[in-house]
């Protein structure tokens, strides 16, 4: 009848192995496929809602872990999740305390994670079927189609449901966060209008997926770094996690005949191709799929690992979270390998794991030494985006004291 109600339904797998979720409704049992980004699994409790539901009662169900199905009007759904956020954060504005209350870096960037974890949870409850052809079957619905494949693929067919009929018939349709998909829209936006990036007077197109290269201090460093000395003829270099190819781009640009740019994800490897493309400059890097380095050595290899050395919660997070520095380690211990002789490994990294107290400077720097490194120099930048100067954000301390850094590493004699 439109209103929400409550039922419990056993969660199944597809035939194809994907996970599926269930509900009632008009007294039968239906399901569709359950997409999440992170991998999250279906949610066991699922509920109807529409306009009439209230958002405390909203807010209430999604605490308790169950999810709410949307059957109303597209735009008071994005508006429901704009009242669940305010709920969902009442001390968002409340400036940071952690020094005050003598809590520990390391204890704050644990709080803060636990409550982004637990926000996000509360803000996936909120749920919006999807149609096989990526048409949502609601009223003043966008047209999330071109959006959705550049995310997900190719629409598996074309619905022949009129918009606002009931979805969940069949393999093809599917749900998802109304989060996730706000998510897929800004990433399609973002794709479309790219990011300016003055070091290549051009603009990279991040993918879904795929990090946007939005802080401008580490492509700087390495458009500035004078390049090392045994690039008398700068002939080759090496480009470990290439993700957009946004630095593999800027070492073109400056006159290195070949790059070689490396990735293990494959929307990286096929963003990053993009790029290039639009670039004109397919022919001058070749973008390729491995474990960091590529066959061989060169004289000079770069490589802008995940910066704080804790789990992601998303796959997108890999670019900001490497769990036990794995990235690092692994970029450091083959680096001596892959290097020609008098060649340089140029590291970029920010000290913001420094300020939280999850990793000192003399780990890192006796991760350079037992790799068989040693540091010829490093320039510093200081960041410049708008977290530096929120005093409300829990990890205003750390962010505001943050250098990024390319140290400049050879390998020892």
């Amino acid at each position: 009848d439109g209103t929400f109600v409550s039922h419990r339904v056993k969660q199944d797998l597809s035939t194809e192995g994907a996970p599926v979720i269930g509900w009632i409704e008009a007294g039968e049992t239906r399901s569709a496929r359950w997409r999440s980004e992170n991998g999250s699994p279906p949610p066991k409790r699922v509920v109807l809602a529409d306009d009439k539901l209230k958002a405390d009662e909203a807010y209430r169900l999604a605490c308790e872990g169950t999810a709410l199905l949307w059957r109303g009007d597209f735009q008071n759904a994005k508006q429901m999740l704009q009242a669940l956020a305010r709920r969902a954060e009442p001390g968002r504005r409340k400036p940071a305390r952690n020094r005050d209350e003598g809590i520990s870096p390391r204890e704050a960037f644990n709080l803060h994670r636990q409550a982004q974890s637990q926000r996000a949870r509360i803000l996936g409850m909120l749920l919006l079927p999807l149609d096989a052809d990526y048409t949502i079957p609601l009223r003043r619905a966008p047209d999330v189609r071109q959006a959705c494949e550049e995310a997900y693929g190719e629409a598996a067919g074309d619905s022949t449901r009129p918009s606002g009929q009931v979805a969940g018939y069949g393999a093809a349709a599917s749900v998802l966060s109304l989060r996730e998909l706000l998510g897929l829209i800004g990433a399609h936006e973002w794709h479309k209008k790219g990011v300016a990036i003055p070091a290549l007077d051009a603009r990279i197109h991040p993918c879904y997926g795929v990090f946007s290269p939005a802080r401008g201090e580490y492509v700087n460093l390495v458009n500035e770094a004078p390049l090392p000395p045994a690039f008398q003829t700068p002939e080759l270099a090496f480009d470990i996690g290439t993700g957009t190819g946004v630095l593999a781009a800027v070492l073109a640009m400056r006159g290195i005949r070949r790059v070689i740019a490396t990735d293990q994800d494959s929307r990286a490897l096929a963003c990053a191709r993009d790029n290039l493309a639009r670039l004109s400059l397919s022919e001058q890097v070749e973008v390729v799929q491995a474990d960091l380095f590529p066959a061989g050595r060169a004289p000079l290899i770069v490589c802008n690992p995940p910066w704080i050395p804790a789990r992601p919660s998303a796959p997108i997070e890999y670019a900001i979270f490497d769990p036990d520095s794995r990235m690092l380690r692994g970029f450091l211990h083959g680096l001596a390998a892959h290097l020609e002789p008098c060649g340089e490994g140029w590291l970029v990294l920010s000290d913001i794991a420094e300020h939280l107290g999850l990793r000192t400077r003399e780990e890192l720097l006796a991760l350079f030494d037992g790799s068989g490194l040693r540091v010829t120099g490093r320039i510093d930048v200081k960041p410049q985006h708008s977290k530096v100067s929120d005093t409300s954000d829990p990890l205003h301390a750390a962010r505001a004291a943050e250098v990024t850094s390319l140290w400049r590493l050879a390998v020892k004699a």
